[in-house]
């Protein structure tokens, strides 16, 4: 079985950056005979600080989603932080993600699981691997079965991550779909006055090691101008390595 990838922008800026990246996804998901998930955000609501861009909000944003999935023909997948958006999300998207430092809010978990898509976890950076045996729970007695998990690291000190990968294997007792987010892992939260760093060079051994590990998923934010992005810049993918990346995993 070949594996599942999601890739795509931070979040949403403009048309303009949807368009390119989705027709860079369609071009390797034919070339490849994959279906990579188009992921970007319509509002990321945990930046670090208030004066950072957030995107264009749940209405805009969905309506720009929706005319990806129109054009291009792709799966989508979107983050929610608050219960409301769950329902106008499922509407459009095919993957509800919730973000690692919400993934034990109670409330966000059974609002997605109840829009009957497919729910991904994405695992605290507080927490191990087998910590998310009760989300899971949430999801699944909530009546949704569909339920992913994703490995993105753990705090490690000050403006840091380190990726345990034996967390790959914990979480694969609760969910068969383990994804690693080869983008969120290389991060230095806070580390960039105001904002979050990153060191994407290390994003293709990320991708690599987790394979080793039995995942069987990978993330990967990109961008086509990274360095100018307006969220995530440095520890994004650039857009014209993603197939090599991919083709790697392949």
């Amino acid at each position: 079985m070949k594996p599942i990838f999601i890739a795509g922008p931070c979040v949403i800026e403009n048309e303009e950056v949807l368009d390119e990246v989705a027709k860079e996804i369609v071009r390797i998901n034919k070339k490849y005979d994959i279906d990579i998930i188009f992921k970007s955000s319509f509002d990321k609501a945990n930046r670090t600080s208030i004066h950072s861009y957030r995107g264009p909000g749940l209405e805009m944003g969905l309506k720009m989603l929706s005319n990806v999935k129109y054009r291009y023909g792709l799966r989508l997948l979107t983050d929610i932080h608050e219960s409301y958006q769950a329902d106008a999300a499922g509407k459009v998207v095919d993957v509800i993600q919730i973000p690692a430092f919400l993934c034990r809010q109670t409330d966000l978990l059974v609002a997605a699981a109840k829009t009957g898509k497919v729910v991904n976890i994405k695992k605290a950076q507080f927490l191990s691997g087998d910590d998310m045996k009760y989300p899971v729970q949430k999801v699944l007695e909530s009546g949704n079965s569909n339920v992913w998990l994703t490995e993105r690291g753990n705090t490690y000190g000050y403006n840091n991550l380190a990726v345990d990968f034996r967390n790959i294997s914990d979480m694969k007792k609760y969910s068969d779909t383990v994804i690693m987010d080869c983008t969120h892992s290389v991060q230095r939260p806070g580390a960039a006055g105001g904002k979050t760093g990153g060191n994407r060079e290390f994003v293709p051994a990320m991708a690599l090691a987790a394979k080793a590990f039995g995942a069987t998923g990978y993330f990967f934010e990109v961008h086509p101008d990274p360095d100018n992005a307006l969220s995530d810049g440095p520890n994004m993918l650039h857009l014209r390595d993603l197939e090599s990346v991919i083709a790697s995993l392949l």
